[in-house]
């Protein structure tokens, strides 16, 4: 290595060719970067979804999800499966283990998936796909007018219209209902005329249609020939022929029924600022630019805006790019802060010259990690804007070593190539073990699992790449630059700058003569009471952080640029009653926004998004963190969206409007649930567990035993399970009276599925839309109880029988979702805590010391488990404890590597709980809990306070090599190492404290990791300057012990004096 090193120094076009590449290329890649708020997060999971239009809860789990677990249980590599049954729809999730290739994965479900032949003939083709998250980037609001057909087709044309703009390929429509033709025939008409639905479907089938014939190959050519039928809307169906007699007398389709061409019969509807709208949906695909994508959407929609008439509307709602400028502009206001407070720093303690050329190593490291984003799958987004902030004061420690190694030996009278070669290769084997421990200590993020590992996984990756590249500056790029120092003497005409740098560096050695060196020489006469208290404030600072005292938030809420209130009625209310309970919140935001200004003048709600029968933007949310996404629709449910202005242009942040919204709209008499929801990747409770067991019965006891143990507990507002009773069912059964008249169950089911649910007799494509068409009852039918008793059941002969002669009714209830994990039903639990007199992990302590023993005592069979963040917490503490140790030992081989001592790594690894120290007392310092961005920083912060220690332990041991005695060599590292070591302590701090001052909103998620490390490496400092060597002189003392003790029991005899002659 030393031969390299050497060669960059004697070749500077080398060096320079080197450092203009690098800065090149990371230039040209840095404007192709792909732009997101947040990193995209997957998860390992196959997704297996089934419509089965018509069937309860109950009968999709029997028949749908029972039969997909049972086929895919015994695959190689399942991890988990788990499922839900909603009305009409199952999902099946199976998680895999993180070895198991997920394409090949993919195709054993598949195949396990085809190989059933047992789902219901309703049911229809299972999907099956990869869970991959589509980055929404913003949406449409196509509203005004009263005409929602007209609506819907505007819609569509707009959808067309910004799938045309080269930037743009996916475009959804949002909680809109799907265009269906109903066809609808009463009981009576049936019986007036003698038919059947069976004989009116198989009518329309036979003569609706287009159906190749062949060809004709002539001699004049080939023709080709084909029947063409197919009706297309209402005026098309009612022609069809039903029946035609002798007499040429033909019955038509629209002579018995009613044909309505509309919306299918979903409860689905949206409102923007209280219009009548239809949302459409707008997604980042694969390596898309969100920038560029939401500028193209808006030209689009500004100018389709001047086509529209009077009274209609284009909106963009829920601009993510908008966000995405603003954080980004955020992150980057601090870091050239940062940048700016590191260069001042660095200009105070060494010579111009020599700053500026420590300093090209900043942006040479960043640039040359931005080089290596795409490969490494690194995208622009606030976690990697904060790595990037992180390292700002970091990547200067190794250059600052080697620049003023260089400047010493420069000092010493040698010619600039001497100094520049000779001082690079003293110092470059600290150096390098110095990065790399570093390195090893970011390393264990890399390999964190769930969604918080995704979400981490950006920081490591950028920090490694730009500690390779500044080591590469500063040991083959800087040392070439440095070999044209000059040398000073005291006949050097000095300016401004220089006379305050050496009254800077004269106040330095007057600190480190008159404060550090006595303190030092202090400390280690006494080192041993050095050493204890030392420890003592180590113990201190633990119990304190056990205590309480300083709270423990895993994952605390992010300030979002909306505000939700998602309202949850009881299953089965009619939308009428959920309309007017979701009008209240909706008038209760017009309120607000009409009262809420900032000081221009401008509402700080900008737009409010109604919707009904669902809940897009829970659905939203639901697969933001890589999940499956949860169905929220239902005539039960509803929710508001109210858009924000940005942060930066309100004074009450989206928790302080989610409160006053709450205040003014009142309790909602008889909702289920009410959630008001500020946080930009959604809330969850802060307890979340989940119960599992064969009997939902148990289950349901068991969930409301568990919630009263936790509204037992102290600092619990509230606690809620997922059990909701569903819609009232009626079982039908056939009598035996229907059975003697040749009717079976499934003639029975059949002809009342087809009355009310209906049959689906064709499906056609109609433009864009898939378009089902539906022969059923009219809807007025389908209203009464007493249209059932009505009915007549046909038999095969043609006879009509009764209904109530032939079906037997069983009233009840059923379940309005299944749950299933690991093919056993579960609930989840979960609570809400006040974050000032508890925490999650105080809540859980307590809960499973004793009320949940005394659960699982009370209800054999039952398991419970957490989830949510909770399991999140569990599975990323778990795996990064372990990743620790080993990085621990990673970094004990690096150390003893060049120091070549089994006991000196232990020396300066002492560095590494006292770096926690500092990060406890910061966060307390600050006011600030310790959030799982916290743990991170604390985790980086090992291999960041040793590097001081590794220098000045090699520092020490070459001085004594050199033959200086021990407590020499100790005291003059000290001194001599002081500069360099305050400087890259110095060079940290400041590189974060503008995040550490930052007020906005947005930025608040990020502090506690800027907490950890600056304050770390602070109190980190104080132990490499005084305990280190302490610790060196004991462990001296450790080692002369046993020479010590066979001297004082007389082991070690002393030689005789020869006796003169």
């Amino acid at each position: 290595m030393h031969g390299a090193l050497a060669w960059f120094v004697r070749n500077p076009v080398a060096a320079n060719v080197l450092m203009v590449a690098v800065v090149l290329v990371g230039a040209f890649t840095v404007s192709d970067l792909r732009q997101e708020v947040v990193p995209t997060i997957q998860q390992d999971m196959v997704s297996v979804a089934v419509r089965y239009p018509g069937a309860s809860p109950e009968e999709v789990e029997e028949a749908i999800c029972m039969r997909i677990e049972e086929a895919v249980q015994g695959l190689s590599g399942v991890e988990r499966i788990t499922a839900q049954a909603n009305e009409n729809f199952g999902t099946v999730s199976i998680e895999y283990l993180e070895s198991t290739d997920p394409q090949r994965f993919l195709d054993d479900v598949k195949s396990e998936i085809d190989r059933i032949d047992t789902f219901p003939d309703e049911a229809e083709e299972p999907t099956v796909n990869l869970v991959e998250i589509n980055q929404q980037v913003l949406e449409v609001a196509v509203w005004g007018g009263e005409d929602l057909k007209g609506l819907r087709r505007l819609a569509e044309e707009v959808r067309a219209g910004l799938q045309q703009q080269p930037a743009i390929t996916q475009v959804e429509l949002s909680n809109a209902p799907p265009f269906e033709i109903a066809i609808e025939v009463s009981e009576q008409t049936l019986r007036a005329y003698g038919l059947s639905f069976d004989e009116v479907a198989r009518a329309i089938r036979t003569a609706s249609l287009d159906l190749p014939g062949g060809s004709l190959r002539t001699r004049g050519g080939e023709i080709l020939v084909r029947s063409k039928g197919q009706a297309y809307d209402s005026f098309d169906f009612a022609a069809l022929p039903l029946r035609t007699e002798a007499d040429g007398t033909r019955l038509l389709l629209g002579d018995i029924a009613r044909i309505v061409d509309d919306f299918e019969e979903t409860d689905q509807a949206s409102r923007f600022n209280g219009a009548p709208a239809v949302m459409m949906r707008v997604y980042r695909v694969g390596e898309q630019n969100a920038l560029e994508l939401a500028a193209q959407a808006r030209a689009y929609v500004e100018a389709k805006q001047a086509e529209l008439p009077e009274g209609l509307h284009l909106d963009i709602f829920a601009d993510e790019s908008r966000w995405l400028k603003e954080r980004t502009g955020l992150m980057l206001k601090n870091g050239q802060q940062g940048l700016l407070l590191v260069l001042l720093a660095l200009s105070l303690f060494l010579r111009l010259r020599l700053a500026a050329w420590v300093t090209v190593g900043i942006p040479i490291a960043l640039l040359g990690s931005a080089a290596l984003m795409p490969s490494l799958g690194v995208s622009i987004n606030l976690i990697s804007l904060m790595a990037f902030i992180t390292v700002l004061g970091i990547v200067v420690d190794d250059a600052i070593v080697v620049a003023e190694n260089i400047h010493r030996h420069r000092q010493m009278g040698k010619d600039g190539e001497t100094a520049a070669v000779e001082g690079t290769q003293e110092v470059s084997v600290p150096v390098v073990f110095a990065v790399l421990t570093t390195m090893v200590a970011f390393l264990p993020m890399l390999f964190m699992p769930g969604s918080m590992g995704q979400f981490s996984r950006n920081i490591p990756l950028i920090v490694i790449a730009c500690l390779i590249f500044s080591l590469v500056e500063s040991l083959l790029i800087l040392p070439s630059h440095l070999r044209h120092l000059p040398r000073e003497n005291g006949k050097t005409k000095k300016g401004i700058w220089a006379r305050v740098q050496d009254g800077v560096n004269r106040l330095l050695e007057l600190f480190i003569d008159r404060v550090y060196a006595p303190s030092l020489r202090i400390a280690t006469e006494w080192r041993y009471a050095t050493l204890a208290l030392a420890l003592t404030i180590l113990v201190l600072t633990g119990a304190y952080a056990s205590s309480g005292r300083i709270k423990f938030n895993f994952f605390p809420a992010i300030e979002a640029d909306n505000v939700a209130v998602e309202l949850t009625m009881p299953l089965g209310t009619p939308l009428a009653v959920t309309e007017e309970a979701i009008t209240g919140f909706e008038e209760a935001a017009r309120q607000l926004q009409a009262e809420l200004l900032n000081e221009s003048g401008k509402p700080l709600i900008t737009n409010i998004a109604t919707a009904t029968g669902g809940q897009p933007y829970r659905e939203k949310q639901s697969s933001s963190t890589g999940g499956v996404t949860e169905r929220f629709a239902g005539a039960h449910l509803a929710e508001v969206n109210l858009e924000l202005l940005s942060a930066e242009e309100r004074a009450l942040s989206s928790t302080e409007i989610a409160l006053l919204w709450q205040e003014r709209a009142g309790t909602v008499p008889g909702a289920e649930e009410v959630v008001f929801n500020s946080d930009l990747l959604g809330g969850g409770g802060d307890i979340d567990l989940r119960l599992s067991g064969p009997d939902l019965e148990q289950l349901r006891l068991a969930a409301e035993d568990l919630r009263g143990a936790l509204l037992e507990i102290g600092g619990v507002l509230s606690a809620q399970d997922s059990y909701r009773e569903g819609k009232r069912e009626w079982k039908l059964a056939i009598t035996p009276q229907g059975e003697a008249l040749g009717l079976s169950l499934a003639d029975l089911a059949r002809q009342v599925r087809q009355a009310l649910y209906g049959e689906e007799v064709q499906s056609i494509q109609r433009g864009r839309d898939e378009v089902d068409v539906m022969l059923r009852y009219p809807a007025a039918d389908r209203a009464r109880l007493a249209s059932l008793e009505d009915m007549r059941i046909r038999t095969a002969e043609g006879s009509e029988l009764p209904f109530l002669e032939v079906a037997r009714i069983e009233r009840g209830r059923g379940f309005s979702t299944v749950d299933r994990t690991d093919r056993q039903r579960s609930l989840r639990v979960t609570a809400d805590i006040d974050p000032q007199l508890t925490t999650p992990d105080q809540v859980t302590d307590a809960l499973l010391a004793g009320p949940m023993q005394e659960i699982l005592a009370r209800y054999p069979g039952l398991e419970y488990g957490f989830e949510g963040r909770q399991k999140e917490q569990g599975d990323f503490m778990g795996r990064l404890i372990k990743l620790n140790l080993l990085a621990l030992l990673a970094i004990y081989t690096l150390l003893a590597i060049p120091l070549r001592s089994y006991l000196q790594p232990l020396i300066i690894m002492m560095a590494i709980p006292f770096g926690l120290v500092g990060a406890v007392w910061g966060h307390a310092l600050l006011g600030v809990d310790l959030a799982i961005m916290s743990v991170i920083g604390i985790a980086a912060l090992g291999g960041v306070v040793i590097n001081d220690s590794l220098v000045m332990i090699d520092f020490v041991n070459r001085l004594r090599s050199q033959g200086t005695s021990l407590h020499d060599a100790v005291m003059q590292a000290g001194g001599r190492r002081f500069r360099p070591i305050l400087l890259t302590t110095v060079t940290t701090f400041l590189g974060l404290t503008p995040l550490l001052l930052e007020r906005s909103l947005q930025a608040q998620f990020l502090i506690p990791m800027a907490i950890s490390l600056a304050y770390g490496v602070l109190f980190a400092t104080f132990i490499t300057l005084i305990l280190v060597p302490s610790t060196y002189l004991i462990l001296e003392d450790l080692q002369r012990l046993p020479g010590w003790l066979a001297r004082g029991l007389g082991w070690i005899r002393s030689r005789p004096r020869p006796t003169s002659s």
